[in-house]
């Protein structure tokens, strides 16, 4: 994929804010606080939804006004005009209307599915060290691309999980769980055999990667953990056996939304005995490997954005993460305050943010809508 046009109205600082982004590379620089970061936030609010800083409502519409807007047109195949595609989604911290390619879009998913991109920011160690919910959504997003099916089922079994600990808040009978441990049961096995499927195959890409970009870290597998004692029943019989103890707590303690996954080293104990570099290098790794996923399974690579990539790692880790990135046909956006050693001699197109969001090409840059080449 290769976003042509990112344009924001009311987003954060900006009144209004455009950029053009090159193919390959894209390094946006600027002083702390301009407002580099928000291009980024404004693409993965259109692919995830949401924001990876909080909530719409917390911050990201500019101050005294009543919705943000975001616009974006992108090939979903790079060079290939008729994979052209425009969204733009309105939102006002509680209620959004978008559009996908001049049609009005029923379900915010339908404008996620359309553009997928991959993000690493500062708080991305904690898909690493942090709770087992990152974990989850970044095993949900990659099937949610690759697994035409998964959503459905996955939409099946959050339905039913959220009638059944309502019903368990209300003190209901064992009969009225009835109906939908089956329905948990009937969806949730599937999920996590998809789950489980995606990360075998995930798994050989993260080990490589970490060879190859991280190797210090001696990554060696990845454990898939289910929810429930998969291996020594079925779903049903586990809910069964926790409906007792599901009733007394208020809601259901084993299944699907319990999954985790974790990373396994040679040397070292777990994600508690890591180090918040250690995280940061680990979650970098399996954010470029789904990305490296999708692109096998979808035959382009999802637009990649690494916000400060300089101040979150150091000058050789930068410098094999941009010698991997070189290799593949992805489209990078990057932010910095400065243009990092590791980028310099390398060719990467250069822009400066300005500080009413306009995006300029950095200095030396010849063409409009390109930025300086650093070469």
């Amino acid at each position: 994929m290769q976003v042509e046009r990112v344009v924001l109205g009311q987003f954060r600082r900006f009144q209004q804010g455009q950029w053009s982004p090159a193919a390959g590379i894209n390094l946006l620089v600027g002083d702390n606080g301009i407002g580099k970061t928000s291009y980024l936030e404004a693409l993965h609010l259109i692919s995830y939804g949401r924001s990876f800083r909080g909530r719409v409502r917390d911050g990201l519409i500019r101050q005294g006004q009543g919705a943000l807007e975001v616009f974006v047109q992108w090939q979903q195949i790079p060079a290939d005009p008729s994979s052209q595609h425009r969204g733009g989604l309105r939102h006002t911290g509680n209620d959004w209307s978008a559009r996908l390619d001049g049609e009005d879009v029923a379900q915010l998913g339908q404008l996620c599915a359309a553009l997928a991109v991959v993000t690493f920011e500062p708080g991305s160690h904690g898909l690493i060290s942090g709770g087992g919910e990152p974990r989850r959504r970044f095993l949900d997003w990659g099937l949610f691309h690759v697994q035409p099916g998964f959503t459905p089922l996955w939409r099946r079994y959050s339905r039913a999980l959220k009638q059944r600990n309502a019903l368990l808040k209300q003190g209901a009978s064992r009969h009225a769980l009835e109906a939908w441990d089956h329905e948990l049961a009937q969806a949730g096995e599937p999920l996590t055999a998809a789950r489980m499927n995606y990360i075998a195959r995930l798994q050989e890409n993260v080990v490589d990667l970490a060879a190859r970009l991280a190797p210090s870290l001696q990554i060696q597998a990845m454990e898939f953990q289910p929810g429930w004692r998969r291996h020594e029943m079925p779903l049903a019989d586990a809910l069964l056996l926790a409906q007792e103890r599901d009733r007394s707590q208020g809601f259901t303690s084993v299944g699907p939304h319990r999954a985790d996954w974790a990373v396994l080293y040679d040397g070292l104990a777990g994600r508690e005995a890591l180090s918040r570099g250690q995280a940061k290098l680990t979650a970098l790794t399996c954010l470029l490997a789904q990305a490296a996923d999708f692109s096998l399974e979808r035959g382009y690579w999802p637009v990649l954005c690494l916000d400060d990539l300089g101040s979150e790692l150091d000058r050789h880790h930068q410098g094999r993460i941009l010698d991997f990135l070189q290799t593949t046909s992805a489209q990078v956006l990057v932010t910095a305050t400065e243009v990092p050693p590791a980028f310099v001699a390398r060719p990467v197109s250069v822009f400066h943010v300005e500080h009413d969001g306009g995006v300029l090409p950095g200095p030396g840059a010849t063409g409009e809508g390109r930025g300086a080449t650093l070469v």
